[in-house]
């Protein structure tokens, strides 16, 4: 197994991108922590998997402690940590997103980054042994469209901290790196879309994948993989296109 034995945090794990990763962690032996806001789907993946949920709020120090305490507590150790945990404001003008939306998807896109550094760099460092952080960015923050400019900004600033926490945390052998899905049919879709999903509005978003279809969680879940396990040991900085050809 590929992750025989290494312990994981997956943030937003109770469904989507995370559910998917979660899944795979554990089917290649990873004992996984399913952190998500929503308990309920928390505790489904995790009972489902043969992990150990935690519920909590990415945007919040306290959340983000509670999710690197219950790897400590239940596994005795942390190497892999997750921040899948997303959210976005509903395609549309730039002047439509009221500052508290704006707010709330600068919270849970770019400080819940700052908060896992916080909580997981120090007990990385304590091991000794290393670890890998993989940020779940997007192609937004590569090649943006209009619509999601503040979306967008977040993933921007995702990509730039992967790379500079790369540099910063080589010499403890703590990889940093990201992986940027094209858009999948998550329950964020519609507010993708910006309008009710329909099979001509994903005609319309799929018409710009070279591959021609969305991206799912088995596609990022196999990226996430292979950034989390010993053969990308050499691995860090990248960001990673998960998005056939988008942004080619």
């Amino acid at each position: 197994m590929r992750l025989e034995g290494k312990i994981a945090i997956v943030t937003g794990g109770g469904g989507g991108f995370g559910e998917g990763i979660a899944r795979l962690y554990a089917a290649e032996g990873a004992h996984v922590v399913v952190a998500d806001m929503v308990a309920a789907q928390a505790e489904r993946v995790a009972r489902e998997i043969g992990g150990v949920a935690v519920t909590g709020d990415v945007s919040l120090g306290a959340d983000v402690q509670a999710m690197v305490d219950c790897a400590i507590d239940n596994y005795e150790g942390l190497d892999i940590v997750v921040n899948n945990a997303g959210t976005t404001h509903r395609n549309g003008p730039i002047l439509d997103v009221d500052e508290a939306t704006f707010d709330r998807v600068y919270a849970v896109n770019v400080k819940s980054v700052y908060w896992m550094t916080h909580a997981a760099v120090p007990v990385f460092r304590k091991q000794g042994r290393g670890g890998s952080i993989i940020n779940i960015s997007s192609t937004a923050g590569i090649r943006p469209r209009p619509g999601l400019v503040w979306y967008n900004g977040t993933k921007g600033a995702v990509n730039t901290i992967t790379q500079c926490m790369a540099i910063e945390l080589a010499p403890d052998n703590i990889r940093v790196n990201a992986v940027c899905p094209v858009i999948g049919a998550t329950g964020l879709l519609e507010q993708f879309m910006g309008q009710a999903d329909s099979p001509e509005m994903r005609a319309k978003f799929v018409a710009s994948v070279p591959i021609g279809r969305m991206s799912t969680p088995e596609d990022i879940a196999n990226a996430c993989l292979w950034l989390a396990e010993d053969s990308s040991s050499f691995i860090t900085g990248i960001l990673l296109p998960v998005d056939g050809g988008r942004t080619a």
